[in-house]
């Protein structure tokens, strides 16, 4: 190969490696930002911080796409080209401190330079070439501490001083009494910590809504256990320590696929993953980096345990238990614990929306704060299934209802664009088996989720359990968008009273609806037939079905006060002072 077009090589890898070094740099910076949002309370900035963080990967991606467009004349894919160039790029990346995220820029741009069907390993990194572990271990995220030196609570003070909040402790002595009281009670060792532990901490709080996590293990040779130290701003110039979380299960809620994106600087963002699953080694790589918000990687990363998951199972593609929707058509593969889901291309005449309408509620929900109720999607365009893992019914059901968004490729079947998901019971099936104290447990729970979806501006649209899925840890989650909005955009109201006994029989309404308008006292006979059900509806949240709680509810959002959701017991707090009324 001629020295000039291996010159040209390392050009276009060196543009498109300062394209990734753009996005990352202001990635940090919007990142790193979140420590003054959360000393100055702003929780409003932080909302809109968040979801603009999600877009600006895109808008890195298309500004470097055009930069090597118009810098090197890039029209058609010339094969040699580029694959020198992957080699190119490769070794700029053998000291790089982030090179699996610098992989998947690249791939991000090469994929939208050109067509699908060079999307293979000679082109782009569909396996990465990044030693994760020597990366994790050739650089330190976290700050060890060890209780022998000065006992357990001269160690947890060490902990809360190291990371130099510009507002003080409500009461640093206080707070280091309980974490210290917590770990004896709460954690591995009971209340004789051995000398040898070491307790290490992320040196990065994770800041997300109203509250700074200090993620942390405590090591004793080869155990470790997982901590989590909540740090809350009281709203009057101090910070306190709400409670210590210490089990595994306790984290992974806090991580929880249903809660909105941590911001937390990562300078090394393998090394920062390696430490969360040392202490969560259930979660997959891809659950990890969507937790800390790089949701490019999440994908990358979700696509490669796909294929390797294809490669060593044999079971196949199915239609997904449970009522089937009209807007969206789900299927799943019993051996893997997620569904896939595309959007039909036409819809009954009760459901007045569009595609494009679909698409961008699904959107809104990855820009929100979702607080444990909303299930998170990736979002996939031009995915390649073999089609001998389609069952039968499923295939022909693909050909029926989404024509417009499949072809056939060879052995391979197509889908243009679906969505991705964690796969749940869905409500409608687990009440149809649980018993009746599951059967209370999980509707309390459902109406805990609608109150919360409140909190935070969301009306669901459609109540009906079938868009409610019950996760392994048994809360209800909301997860089907097509008729999600904002509550501020809903009118609630009381049906009037019926004029005559023909109103009153009528099978249509006697009042006028408008767009916009919702009847609450119509959920319980709208969502079930059962007496027994709805019974427990009205025993556990009445008010759901009042319309003037609703508009109470409202007028709470509208005036800027939106509910603090913590995603752990709220048993597990330490006490508040109580404020003299």
């Amino acid at each position: 190969m001629n020295e000039e077009l291996l010159e040209r090589a390392r050009q276009i890898a060196r543009s498109i490696l300062t394209g990734f070094d753009r996005h990352y740099s202001i990635f940090q910076e919007i990142t790193s930002s979140a420590r003054k949002r959360f000393e100055r309370a702003d929780w409003e900035s932080g909302r809109v911080a968040s979801a603009n963080r999600i877009n600006f990967y895109d808008l890195r991606v298309l500004e470097t796409i055009e930069k090597v467009r118009s810098a090197f004349g890039i029209q058609d894919l010339n094969e040699p080209l580029w694959q020198e160039v992957k080699r190119a790029y490769q070794a700029l990346l053998a000291r790089h401190s982030r090179p699996e995220l610098a992989e998947t820029f690249y791939n991000s741009v090469f994929c939208r330079l050109f067509d699908r069907k060079y999307f293979n390993n000679d082109n782009i990194f569909l396996i990465s070439t990044v030693d994760r572990e020597a990366l994790a271990a050739g650089y330190l995220v976290y700050m060890s501490f060890h209780p022998r030196d000065g006992g357990l609570e001269h160690c947890v003070w060490e902990i809360l001083s190291a990371f130099y909040f510009s507002l003080p402790y409500e009461d640093i002595q206080r707070d280091t009494q309980r974490i210290a009281a917590a770990f004896r009670a709460r954690g591995p060792f009971g209340a004789q910590i051995p000398d040898e532990v070491r307790i290490d901490v992320l040196e990065s709080p994770f800041y997300r809504n109203k509250a700074a996590y200090l993620i942390g293990r405590v090591v004793l040779g080869q155990e470790c256990h997982p901590f989590i130290i909540p740090l809350v701003n009281n709203e009057a110039g101090e910070i306190f320590a709400d409670t210590l979380l210490t089990t595994r299960k306790q984290m992974e809620l806090v991580f929880s696929f249903t809660r909105a994106y941590f911001m937390v600087k990562t300078p090394v963002p393998a090394a920062t993953v390696d430490f969360l699953h040392s202490l969560m080694p259930g979660k997959s790589l891809s659950d990890l980096y969507m937790s800390i918000g790089f949701l490019k990687q999440a994908k990358n990363e979700f696509y490669r345990d796909f294929l390797t998951h294809l490669a060593d199972s044999e079971d196949c593609l199915q239609i997904a238990p449970g009522t089937r929707g009209l807007v969206m058509l789900v299927f799943t593969l019993a051996s893997f614990p997620y569904v896939f889901k595309v959007i039909r291309d036409r819809f009954p005449p009760q459901k007045d929306v569009t595609r494009q309408q679909v698409k961008q509620r699904y959107l809104q929900v990855k820009h929100h704060d979702r607080m444990g109720r909303m299930a998170d999607t990736l979002e996939f365009s031009d995915v390649a299934f073999p089609i001998n893992r389609f069952a039968p019914e499923l295939l022909a059901e693909l050909e029926k209802e989404i024509p417009s968004l499949i072809e056939r490729e060879g052995d391979m079947l197509v889908i243009r664009h679906l969505y991705i998901e964690r796969r749940m019971t869905p409500l409608d099936l687990y009440l149809a088996k649980a018993s009746p104290a599951e059967q209370r447990a999980i509707l309390d729970d459902w109406g805990l989720a609608i109150k919360e979806l409140m909190g935070v501006n969301i009306f669901p649209g459609d109540l009906l359990f079938k868009n409610f899925g019950v996760t392994r840890q048994g809360r209800v989650v909301f997860y089907d968008y097509d008729e999600i909005c904002y509550l501020s955009e809903c009118k609630f109201r009381k049906i009037p009273q019926a004029r005559t006994l023909d109103d009153e029989m009528s099978a249509e309404p006697w009042y006028t609806v408008n767009p916009g308008d919702v009847f609450p006292e119509e959920f319980p006979t709208f969502l079930t037939t059962s007496q027994e059900i709805r019974r427990i509806l009205f025993d556990t949240h009445p008010e759901i079905y009042d319309y003037r709680y609703w508009q109470q509810r409202q007028k709470k959002t509208a005036s800027g006060v939106w509910e603090d959701i913590f995603p752990y017991d709220q048993q597990l707090r330490f006490p508040r002072p109580v404020v003299p009324a």
